[in-house]
C-alpha cells in the first residue's frame, strides 16, 4: 500500500514527489518512502525521536512539530503520510490533524493514514511500565468507515482502503486509507 501511495503522487515540476512523514518518530519509514521514489521529510512531536531520526537517517530533513499545527507551508507537499501517528491522539484532535495533513498537501496530492482498526481506547503503557517507566500511553482506535468519513469531512476524497485482521502478536486489526485532495 505504501508503494501504491507513492505511485499515485506526481510533483508539479516533474521531480520526485515530496512527501511529509507526519509523526515520523525515529524515522524508520523515511528510507522506505525514499526507496519507492519520494523526496521525504519527517516531523514528530518528540525532540528525542527527531534526534534519533537525525542520527539514524541524517540524509533526511526532520523537525519537531505537532500534527495539530504542522510547521510547513500550505500545499508544500505532494503527499502526506501518517503511519500509525493518529492513534496517539483522542477523537477530538482527529479533525484538526486531518485538516493539517490536507492543508500541507497540494491539490491533486494524496494523504495516507495507517492505524489500528477498532473502537474505543486501549492502555498501551504496559510494556513501558514493566521496564520501569512511569508513563500513561493511550491508543485510540477508529474504524475504517470512521476514518474515511473524517477524511471526507476535511475535503479529501477517499480513493483506497485496506483492512486486515491482526496477525502474529498484533492485538487489533490494521487499516490504511488513502485520500486525494481535490
Amino acid at each position: 500500500m505504501i508503494e501504491h501511495f507513492v505511485s499515485l503522487l506526481t510533483s508539479a515540476d516533474g521531480a520526485r514527489p515530496r512527501v511529509l512523514d507526519a509523526g515520523c518518530g525515529a524515522g524508520r519509514m523515511l528510507p522506505l518512502l525514499a526507496r519507492f521514489g519520494a523526496d521525504v521529510e519527517g516531523v514528530d512531536l518528540s525532540p528525542a525521536m527527531i534526534r534519533r531520526a537525525h542520527r539514524d537517517h541524517a540524509q533526511f530533513t526532520t523537525r519537531v512539530g505537532t500534527l495539530t499545527a504542522l510547521p510547513h507551508d500550505t500545499a508544500s507537499f505532494d503527499g502526506a503520510f501518517s503511519w500509525y501517528s493518529t492513534i496517539h491522539n483522542p477523537d477530538s484532535d482527529l479533525p484538526t490533524m486531518l485538516a493539517e495533513l490536507a492543508r500541507v498537501t497540494r491539490a491533486g496530492g494524496c494523504v495516507l493514514v495507517a492505524f489500528q482498526a477498532g473502537e474505543g481506547e486501549r492502555d498501551a503503557s504496559g510494556a513501558y511500565r514493566e521496564r520501569g517507566h512511569d508513563i500513561v500511553l493511550t491508543r485510540y482506535l477508529r474504524t475504517p468507515d470512521d476514518m474515511s468519513a473524517a477524511l471526507e469531512e476535511v475535503g479529501l476524497e477517499v480513493i483506497a482502503r485496506l483492512e486486515r485482521p491482526a496477525v502474529g502478536g498484533e492485538r487489533e486489526p490494521q487499516a490504511v486509507v488513502i485520500a486525494r485532495r481535490t
